[in-house]
């Protein structure tokens, strides 16, 4: 029990390199995949996530700081988007280009579209335009239990 406890799922995320940061992309390497929502819940996430990395690993492939965005296109799907380092055969390769703004919360999902707003407000206090949200889920379920911190990053495609 205690080795199961305290094997690592997902790596221990570090707010600090990531908030109120803003990284310039010019074709960024992602593996893209859908995970199934049911009024925005994902249904299949964990699923989906082990195909993207095995995907990754059969190609040699290494992932960029576990960075993995979440798109919510409806209540019925959601875009994963996984950083590699180079394409990976058999997935579907995508690059993202622009100005990225990223901002770390913290605490239960049902405060999502709280952070949302803070987001845009912070965005404008910044002076940029937020063009399109993604969430980053840093850990899963097992793992906030295990490290006492429900980490979420929004990371917008920004104008200046």
């Amino acid at each position: 029990m205690d080795q199961e406890k305290n094997q690592e799922c997902c790596p221990k995320f570090d707010p600090a390199p990531w908030d109120g940061k803003v990284f310039e992309w010019e074709g960024k390497k992602f593996i893209k995949d859908k995970v199934f929502t049911l009024f925005y819940m994902p249904i299949n996430f964990g699923a989906v996530i082990k195909r993207m990395v095995a995907k990754t690993e059969a190609a040699g492939a290494k992932t960029s700081d576990n960075l993995c965005l979440s798109d919510h296109t409806s209540k019925w799907n959601m875009d994963l988007y996984l950083a590699v380092d180079k394409d990976v055969p058999g997935a579907e390769n995508v690059t993202l280009s622009g100005k990225f703004l990223f901002k770390v919360y913290e605490g239960p999902f049902k405060d999502t579209g709280k952070w949302c707003q803070d987001f845009e407000n912070y965005a404008k206090e910044k002076g940029m335009a937020v063009k399109k949200m993604y969430m980053w889920y840093t850990t899963c379920p097992k793992c906030e239990k295990k490290y006492g911190h429900n980490y979420v990053v929004i990371a917008g495609e920004v104008q200046s």
